[in-house]
């Protein structure tokens, strides 16, 4: 643990937490939209906002990267001692689109407080979040009498993440040399709950696609010719079938191979937090639990890979009755992947399970929509422990792990840069992501600023630039 006494940093945060609060509700009311066209302006002025903020926060280096969408923002702070670590920060400025008239009890872009929270689009997912390093970093500086930070920093904050980071593994080859540093540190993400402070420490991958199936040449008469035709809607069905065994287990050939198992010191953690299933369920609008067997439900949405069926369809969907042979039919489906597993492999895997699993005359073309890959780091690796050490300091308690049962675009920075990854998030479930009245808890702001305050001080004493270098892949 580092010399700086905690009562330092809080006092400085204190400090400067009014002004905080005023920069940040400025930054929220500019409608940072990026899925929405009309909205681009906007987006670029945010990043221009966000550049300028910046520069003032003392970040002698400044830029606003264009992409062939939306811009990003980089920002880098040089440490003063040459070998020290190289820390870069990665958020998003953009946000889900928003009216009143989606059910907000006040207006998405004008932040309102109320009882310690404080309610706006964005606020929690992920400009209250990016913006707390600001006030961070400052307090790190003013704790410690230092005139740069204990590691060098750097920001990465793109404009398209609420509509996929289309452009994000471009931007992040072509700056490759800019961007190189020791430990990537996502500010994108939450906590369990506002009393039970964890790090998360990966994410699951992601490979989406679309089966379309085609039988006849057009629909047929059911009674003239069903029964001796292949049928397109029955063939979709039977792979939606087959897509699991009776243990709830993915049967397309080699998908768990190389996979990356949980350690019984992580399910002791996981089992550790206060899950109540019962609770889960009714925020899942689910009747009942349905999933691998020998695993819980937190194992299986935060560790496990999956299978799911998105969408089915096929044939006559009108009221009343169609005796058809659909001429088509189609099957949406996606797979969450963890560490160890082969994203390309697993995309073969699937096209020779689909071709072999179809009845002859049933055609077939399987698109891809995309691929991200996963991403895990190692609880013994020092950055992580340098990071438990921060929040523990800033919420006064112990701090426990989770995993994510989502995926993002943590992983190109894990991939491209070859670095670990870490995860610093103070947002909770009931902060409302992408729905109305998405909100964030003030005093969880200022918690997020205390450790990442902290963390500089952490990793610049106790991890070694070296260390961190080291070739990373998803895994132990």
């Amino acid at each position: 643990m580092s010399d700086t006494p905690d009562s330092a940093v809080r006092d400085a945060v204190t400090s400067g937490f009014p002004r905080f609060l005023d920069e940040l509700r400025e930054w929220l009311r500019i409608p940072s939209v990026s899925a929405d066209p009309q909205h681009a302006a906007d987006v670029d002025r945010s990043a221009r906002w966000l550049a300028e903020s910046l520069r003032r926060t003392g970040f002698p280096t400044v830029e606003v990267w264009e992409t062939e969408g939306l811009p990003a923002v980089f920002a880098h702070w040089p440490a003063a001692e040459a070998d020290a670590p190289t820390v870069l920060v990665y958020g998003h400025h953009d946000v889900q689109p928003a009216e009143r008239s989606d059910g907000w009890d006040c207006e998405p872009f004008e932040p309102t407080e109320r009882e310690g929270r404080l309610f706006a689009r964005g606020a929690a997912d992920d400009k209250g979040q990016v913006y707390f390093h600001t006030l961070g970093v400052t307090a790190h500086l003013a704790a410690t009498g230092r005139t740069a930070p204990a590691v060098g920093l750097k920001l990465l904050i793109e404009g398209e993440e609420e509509s996929g980071s289309p452009h994000f593994p471009a931007l992040v080859r072509a700056h490759a040399d800019r961007l190189e540093c020791d430990v990537a540190l996502i500010s994108d993400t939450g906590m369990w709950a506002a009393d039970t402070p964890t790090v998360c420490t990966g994410m699951r991958g992601l490979i989406d696609c679309q089966i379309d199936l085609s039988g006849p040449a057009q629909d047929i008469h059911s009674g003239s010719f069903g029964g001796a035709v292949p049928n397109p809607a029955e063939a979709a069905a039977t792979l939606a079938a087959a897509l699991h065994d009776e243990r709830r287990r993915v049967t397309v050939p080699g998908f768990y191979d190389g996979i990356v198992e949980l350690t019984e010191e992580e399910r002791r953690f996981f089992a550790e937090l206060p899950f109540d299933e019962s609770a889960w369920l009714r925020t899942a609008h689910s009747g009942a639990t349905l999933g691998e067997e020998g695993y819980s439900t937190l194992e299986r949405i935060w560790a496990r890979p999956t299978a799911e069926v998105n969408g089915i369809g096929g044939g006559y969907q009108g009221p009343g009755g169609k005796t058809i042979v659909p001429a088509t039919a189609q099957l949406k489906l996606s797979f969450r992947t963890v560490a160890g597993q082969d994203q390309e492999r697993i995309q073969q895997s699937l096209r020779d399970w689909v071709a072999a699993t179809l009845p002859a005359g049933v055609r077939h073309e399987l698109t891809f929509w995309g691929s991200t890959r996963p991403c895990l780091t190692p609880l013994d690796h020092p950055a992580l422990r340098a990071l438990v050490t921060a929040m523990g300091r800033a919420f006064e308690q112990p701090i426990r792990f989770t995993r994510e049962g989502g995926s993002g675009p943590a992983a190109d920075l894990q991939d491209i840069l070859g670095v670990p990854v870490l995860f610093l998030g103070i947002s909770i479930p009931s902060d409302g992501w992408h729905a109305p009245n998405e909100k964030v808890e003030i005093d969880l702001l200022r918690k997020g600023a205390e450790a990442a305050a902290h963390l500089w001080e952490e990793l610049g004493a106790h991890l070694r630039p070296a260390s961190a270098r080291r070739p990373t892949t998803p895994g132990p």
